[in-house]
């Protein structure tokens, strides 16, 4: 086992990752291009988690996990379009925007952690 798989902020990335894919087979009024960019989007943060964890600088790895939180943030800004155009409800989009919350101040934390001298 690798160490970035023991991390629990990996383990709910994958998690989050997993029920977008979930939600995506799910949600049959979607086009082409937004389960392609949410798929991606939400794919990229546990992707950046992982490469950033073997990075043996700190600035290599906080830059990796800025990335991850900004993907976080694209998967959100996807989620809250599709729900303001009524291809998501509200409670689904709420659901999804409690786990990113989490996963984002989790992300923080280490990028700020990764900050100090």
């Amino acid at each position: 086992m690798f160490d970035f798989q023991q991390l629990e902020v990996y383990k709910k990335a994958k998690a989050f990752h997993l029920n977008i894919q979930s939600l995506l087979k799910e949600q049959t009024n979607l086009n082409k291009i937004s389960i392609d960019q949410l798929w991606r989007a939400s794919f990229s943060i546990p992707l950046n988690i992982a490469e950033g964890s073997g990075r043996f600088s700190k600035p290599d790895r906080k830059n990796f996990f800025i990335i991850a939180r900004s993907s976080l943030f694209e998967t959100i800004a996807i989620l809250d379009i599709l729900k303001d155009s009524e291809k998501l409800s509200d409670n689904i989009y709420i659901e999804f925007e409690i786990r990113a919350e989490e996963l984002s101040k989790i992300l923080f934390a280490m990028i700020k952690n990764l900050s100090q001298n």
